[in-house]
């Protein structure tokens, strides 16, 4: 074997060995990392997206789980725990390496209140009825009023839930409303009525308008506002009973029915 051939056989072992002290070396990186994780416990808890529902309230909900085994700890029993909490839609939550549990949050959507039994509750985009919190009432102050609701059903939570055209109804009337010159400024409720007359009430008016059960509220909350600008400023708050702005080209008014007061004649 001339120089040459020995020098390249060298190297060659070299190499191997040098592949052998880096396997090695990861293997026990891995090994020490793995035991590492195993000791590793839940240190702490960090919330992304929440507005809505307090910090407070979520940690006291994940306080049994702190101290735990970071490698064990099961998410969607942490989870399902958190899920309880009604203004709580759906949430992420993953481990860090350090002991950190990191908990993303998507919180309901309040889209208006109503009033059942004597209770204050808020209505989301699903039609989900929830209790009226603090932090809610900070965030959205000036939610539409809705009254009429007779169909419930009990859903997931047992959180109590609207028939699905009743929520579809309003979403429509809330954003035809949104998209409104200055009807949003002026309604502050939305009655629904299966009879197909769903109507809504002004402030300080106690006339209904009625706007009925399909669609195409944009065009009737125009022609509110200028009902409300021509009829309403010049003639008064309460001059009709009900105005009907369901059909295309016509609005219908009926008039206020006063009870009659007897009089006492003397003969």
């Amino acid at each position: 074997m001339n120089g040459f051939e020995k020098a390249s056989s060298g190297r060659r072992v070299l190499r191997v060995l040098s592949f052998l002290i880096v396997l090695v070396a990861l293997a026990a990186l891995a090994y020490y990392a793995s035991q590492w994780k195993k000791e590793v416990v839940v240190r702490d808890f960090v919330i992304d997206g929440a507005s809505i529902i307090s910090e407070r309230e979520l940690l006291s909900r994940m306080a049994p789980f702190q101290g735990r085994n970071l490698q064990k700890l099961d998410v969607q029993e942490l989870k399902q725990r958190i899920l309880v909490i009604p203004y709580l839609r759906d949430a992420e939550i993953s481990k860090e390496l350090n002991g950190i549990v990191r908990v993303v949050v998507f919180e309901r959507e309040p889209l208006a209140v109503t009033a059942i039994d004597g209770q204050v509750l808020v209505i989301d985009r699903e039609g989900f009825l929830l209790p009226r919190t603090k932090g809610c009432s900070e965030r959205f102050p000036n939610l539409l009023q809705i009254t009429g609701i007779t169909h419930l059903r009990i859903a997931r939570n047992n959180l109590r839930q609207l028939d699905r055209q009743d929520i579809e109804l309003i979403r429509q009337f809330l954003v035809a409303l949104s998209e409104s010159e200055y009807a949003s400024l002026l309604i502050r409720e939305f009655h629904l009525a299966d009879n197909g007359m769903a109507w809504c009430l002004a402030l300080q008016a106690p006339t209904r308008f009625i706007v009925g059960n399909d669609g195409n509220y944009k065009e009737k909350l125009k022609k509110f506002e200028i009902f409300w600008q021509k009829v309403v400023s010049k003639k008064g708050f309460d001059a009709y009973e009900t105005v009907d702005l369901r059909f295309r080209d016509r609005i219908f008014t009926r008039d206020p029915v006063y009870p009659e007061v007897p009089q006492n004649v003397s003969l």
